[in-house]
């Protein structure tokens, strides 16, 4: 598991016979989701398969940002820097949250004049990103070795704590009167007149009036069990966990061959900043035309691998019965072996270009999957096929630092509140019918 530890959330003994809403998936989208909908004094029971948070919300890099953002997901990640500034004191737990700022490294005019136009995204909002040249970019890095002209900088990103945050934020949820179910796996959704009636979980039944699917890379599959195509795959990522090292950055670094942010312990989190594995599986090939085009685009930075992952996926049922244990039940967690290769790499790069870490002593090594859709963005939406379902899914690597805004959303729509943001760019009937890229 990633480390030093996930904090452990501990489920409730008993199961709830009826709820208003039920939330799949305890991951911090899940967990934000069932807080939200918790505070306004709604029944909410949040199902995970396995611990909270022990999947990809526990796995990342742990950045908070609103830099390099696609435009279409700003202004909800602007709504998310404001709720992680008070998250501390509103779930009484510390997040490790903390605005540290976050630099991305221009190795080059194009890439510059690129970061560059993206600055006026922030124009409607209050938080600022700022073009520094060489001479800025030592001062924010002294000493560094990288060639470049400059970084695009944004003073109010920041960082916080994986481990501890999705754990944090569900216990808050458990305070005002949501059930945590852990080792509660959902095997399928009742309907009665085409409408959501129930969850069918391995514990029990529970009946309820809306459900929200938000179960990351384990989406597709569900959904696909009632006909519901989201082309979902998931990317390999490899990450690198340091012991305390004095003199290192305080703001997030990326660069074309790592990407670095300090920890609450003083240690650093390491990975690429570009390379990720793909394993070709089943699906590859069944969305293949979906992300042909992110294929094209993103080729150089995946690794694209075939080995014992096919199999394992070419053995999971896509349909099964109610009364039988379900695919989620067999896997807990998806914990699958990091790169060596790749992470030692990555390593070499940072010690030669940034002195700092010339010392920096290994304490451990994971990987996590990120589910990832066509278009890199995220789905917050009803499904309409069957009211009373919505889903909030396929974050592609962005739904750590956007979490609790896109559960705030989420809780509008499941609600019935006016959702303040426009909802067109995550609707998943948008993401079925048009097969556009823009990773």
């Amino acid at each position: 598991m990633p480390g030093p530890f996930v904090v452990p959330v501990h489920g409730d003994i008993e199961l709830p016979e009826k709820v208003d809403v039920v939330v799949i998936g305890g991951g911090i989208i899940g967990c934000s989701t069932a807080l939200e909908i918790a505070e306004q004094g709604v029944s909410v029971a949040l199902c995970e398969k396995g611990g909270i948070g022990q999947e990809q919300s526990s796995r990342n890099w742990g950045w908070v940002r609103i830099s390099r953002r696609d435009p279409r997901e700003v202004p909800l990640m602007a709504e998310s820097l404001r709720i992680w500034q008070t998250l501390n004191q509103r779930v009484g737990a510390d997040t490790g949250y903390q605005r540290a700022g976050i630099v991305f490294h221009c190795a080059d005019d194009q890439t510059y004049q690129q970061h560059q136009r993206w600055t006026r995204h922030l124009q409607e909002t209050e938080f600022k990103g700022e073009m520094v040249d060489r001479h800025g970019f030592e001062k924010l890095f002294p000493g560094q070795q990288l060639t470049g002209i400059g970084a695009l900088y944004t003073p109010d990103d920041g960082r916080a704590e994986p481990q501890k945050a999705a754990p944090a934020i569900a216990e808050a949820a458990r305070k005002h009167g949501a059930s945590i179910l852990t080792e509660c796996a959902v095997r399928g959704i009742d309907t009665a007149a085409g409408r959501v009636c129930g969850v069918f979980t391995e514990r029990g039944y529970i009946a309820c009036q809306q459900v929200v699917l938000a179960g990351g890379a384990w989406s597709s599959l569900l959904a696909g069990r009632y006909d519901l195509r989201l082309p979902q795959l998931k990317v390999l990522n490899s990450v690198v966990r340091t012991a305390p090292l004095a003199g290192g950055p305080e703001s997030a670094l990326w660069a074309r061959d790592f990407a670095v942010r300090k920890r609450q312990d003083g240690g650093y989190t390491i990975a690429s900043g570009h390379e990720s594995e793909v394993d070709i599986v089943p699906k590859t090939f069944r969305f293949a035309r979906d992300f042909m085009p992110a294929l094209r685009h993103e080729w150089e930075s995946l690794r694209l691998r075939l080995g014992g992952r096919f199999f394992d996926e070419m053995r999971i049922p896509d349909r099964w019965e109610m009364d039988e244990p379900s695919p989620f039940e067999y896997c807990r967690v998806l914990d699958l072996p990091p790169s060596k290769t790749l992470t030692d790499k990555v390593l070499d790069q940072l010690r030669q270009q940034i002195p700092a870490f010339a010392n920096l002593k290994i304490a451990q090594r994971w990987a996590g999957c990120i589910d990832v859709l066509p278009d890199a963005i995220p789905v917050i939406s009803p499904v309409e096929r069957y009211p009373g379902m919505f889903m909030a899914t396929g974050f592609s690597g962005h739904g750590f630092g956007i979490g609790p805004a896109a559960g705030r959303l989420m809780a509008d729509l499941v609600l019935g509140r006016p959702p303040w943001l426009i909802l067109l760019r995550f609707g998943f009937h948008a993401l079925v019918t048009v097969q556009k890229s823009k990773l």
